[in-house]
Order: C-alpha cells, then structure tokens, then sequence
C-alpha cells in the first residue's frame, strides 16, 4: 500500500500513543493531533483497509507488523532530521515543525548521510 503524507502521520501517532499507553483508540488519536473525530475515523478506516492496523471489537487500535515498520521509519526520520537541524543551529520548536514536514519526502540516501553525520558529531 502507498501511504500518503497523512497516513504516516496517523501510523507515526498510533506509535508515539502506543508508546506512552497500552490502549490507542481514535478519539485519543484526534486528541493528540488535532483533528476531527469524524476525520480520525475515516483514516482509521483507510489504514485498516489497508492493511496498516487493526481494530479490535472494543475499538482499540494497534499496529500490524507492516504499519509498525512504517510508522518505526517515519518516526526515526523525524529523529534524525530534528537531530541534525538543531545541529545546525534551528530552535528545538521550529526543527520539531520542519522534522515533521520533511520526513516524508526526504530519500533513504540523504537520511542515511545526515545519521552518518549526526553519528560522527
């Protein structure tokens, strides 16, 4: 499945979420992000369809193994990318807000040079 920009971003909160609470529903997902319940919902929707998670009788939310990769490589481009623009001398806010932007556009090859770098500071 070819996830957009949004779909990572969703994968990426289901993670973070998971990590900090045993439990992920999507009013906790709309709650962290900002979005609309309905929104949240029909993402979930997309993903599960997808393939991306699964949804269990009582509404909880959890990653299939393919959902997790994805969401484990978005999360650790955000880190290295948020790494290496504070290394540059960007404010931890604004490298968090621009981290999050380019994490999903940015090549395999220039995410594995910036941990290069990072790595040998």
């Amino acid at each position: 499945m070819n996830i957009q920009e949004s779909g990572q971003m969703y994968l990426e909160t289901i993670l973070v979420l998971s990590r900090e609470k045993a439990n992920v529903r999507a009013i906790d997902v709309a709650n962290h992000t900002g979005y609309s319940k309905p929104s949240v919902s029909r993402a979930m929707g997309i993903l599960k369809n997808g393939g991306m998670i699964d949804v269990d009788a009582d509404g909880y939310i959890r990653l299939t193994e393919e959902g997790k990769r994805v969401a484990e490589d978005v999360y650790a481009r955000h880190g290295i990318l948020t790494k290496a623009l504070t290394l540059l001398g960007v404010s931890q806010e604004t490298a968090e807000e621009d981290a999050c932007r380019i994490e999903h556009y940015i090549s395999s090859e220039t995410v594995e040079c910036l941990k290069r770098f990072i790595e040998n500071k």
